[in-house]
């Protein structure tokens, strides 16, 4: 089962946004996706949505729960951007926009 999109629906070679976004985009549409899902939606290996998660369940953006044998994620909305230029704003300020657009 590939963890990728097919070529012809593949992103473009740059965006505007990063994998760790794209990540936290899916995460916050939909806490209980599995990770295989994650990686579909983005592009990415699911190794690498894996060590994402990792990375952002260290720092404190994200948190992971047992439901059964799913996963649940939880987004700490208030915590900083990382990037000195973004550090007066919210990861809130990144994903709510987006999430108002997929929900219309």
């Amino acid at each position: 089962m590939p963890s990728r999109r097919p070529p012809s629906a593949r992103t473009p070679g740059w965006t505007f946004l990063t994998n760790h976004s794209h990540v936290l985009i899916c995460i916050a549409q939909r806490p209980d996706i599995r990770l295989s899902e994650v990686a579909t939606l983005v592009g990415i290996t699911e190794r690498a949505v894996h060590r994402i998660v990792h990375e952002l369940s260290d720092e404190g953006y994200l948190t992971v729960e047992k439901d059964g044998r799913r996963n649940v994620y939880t987004i700490d909305l208030a915590r900083p951007l990382r990037h000195p230029l973004e550090s007066g704003h919210a990861i809130k300020s990144v994903v709510a926009p987006l999430l108002r657009k997929a929900r219309a």
